[in-house]
């Protein structure tokens, strides 16, 4: 198993490490960590290079302080600290809930950048570089697992909750979104096969329910 996050690299770290899974990708694919049990040894594979993650932080932060002086009301995320290659504003997990109009003002403001800006069911995350969930998923897969993803895509489930995940419901024939996924119909280029009746984590639990059936 292996988990796909918008998350940070501190929560990626723990989660690769207390987990039982094999890998995560974090930070909308800034990163790949694989922590190799038996060695008590982290994997962590960027793909941006450390310069280039340090000089795309001076301009993110730049976005950050236009972003906040622009639009009243959002506010960098609290686990802002823990990230390595992104810059995630929130717009309601611990503020109170912004007008969608806002919501895409801020990704207007980055994309005007030349930034990637997803947003997703609580953040607008942004960040420089070709890459994306999915496109670190692959390397992962070849990398830790050896195996070509597009040879077996077709036996993976990928369960995602917000528009950030677009590019994995595309790309998997057997995806799935939790029942929150729907607000957000309008906004998803590429739609899951499935959608549970559950939100958020109780929908992640109804899905391994069925897979457990026998």
């Amino acid at each position: 198993m292996m988990r796909l996050r918008g998350r940070p690299a501190g929560w990626c770290d723990h989660i690769a490490r207390m987990w039982p899974v094999d890998g995560i990708v974090g930070e909308n694919g800034a990163f790949y960590f694989h922590y190799q049990r038996k060695k008590r040894k982290m994997v962590r594979r960027y793909w941006q290079s450390a310069q280039k993650r340090l000089q795309d932080r001076i301009r993110l932060d730049k976005l950050r302080d236009r972003i906040l002086k622009e639009v009243p009301g959002a506010l960098v995320a609290s686990d802002q600290a823990y990230r390595e290659a992104d810059l995630a504003i929130d717009f309601c997990e611990d503020v109170p809930a912004l007008p969608m109009a806002e919501v895409e003002k801020i990704a207007a403001i980055l994309r005007e950048a030349g930034a990637n800006a997803k947003i997703s069911s609580i953040h607008v995350n942004a960040w420089f570089g070709n890459y994306n969930k999915l496109s670190m998923t692959r390397v992962m897969f070849r990398e830790i697992f050896e195996m070509d993803l597009e040879a077996i895509k077709e036996m993976v489930i990928f369960c995602g909750d917000s528009p950030n995940d677009a590019p994995m419901f595309d790309y998997f024939p057997n995806a799935v979104g939790v029942a929150n996924i729907s607000q957000f119909k309008d906004r998803l280029s590429s739609k899951p096969a499935w959608i549970t009746s559950k939100p958020a984590g109780y929908g992640f639990a109804e899905l391994v329910e069925m897979l457990l059936i026998p």
